[in-house]
């Protein structure tokens, strides 16, 4: 997965935009304003920081070592950071990616939830 493909997943949920609220290089994307990916885009090897459940968080790191580390910058209970240089399968990182935004999405409050849940 490319950069490009990573920017496109992320943007391909239900209300996600991408946002720059740390520098011009550092791409955020988030749901009604909550964050589920982090990603300097141009940084070699491609990482992004993914929200995950505790205990899957620490499976997948243990599954995918070096690959899979606790979240950079991030509460690493509840953050992973991911390098997606072609070791792992794009699938994964697709689970991985839909797997942060619906977290977040079941924090949001009910209302919201519902808002996205209309065409």
């Amino acid at each position: 997965m490319n950069p490009q493909e990573l920017r496109a997943l992320c943007l391909s949920f239900n209300a996600a935009v991408e946002d720059f609220p740390f520098s011009p290089v550092v791409s955020v994307f988030k749901v009604l304003g909550k964050m589920f990916a982090l990603s300097w885009l141009d940084a070699r090897p491609l990482k992004v920081n993914l929200k995950c459940d505790p205990e899957d968080a620490i499976r997948l790191r243990t599954d995918h070592p070096g690959l899979i580390i606790p979240g950079y910058h991030m509460n690493k209970r509840h953050w992973n950071t991911v390098t997606v240089d072609g070791e792992l399968p794009d699938r994964l990182i697709r689970e991985l990616v839909e797997d942060s935004y619906d977290l977040v999405v079941a924090g949001l409050p009910r209302a919201e939830r519902l808002r996205l849940d209309r065409p």
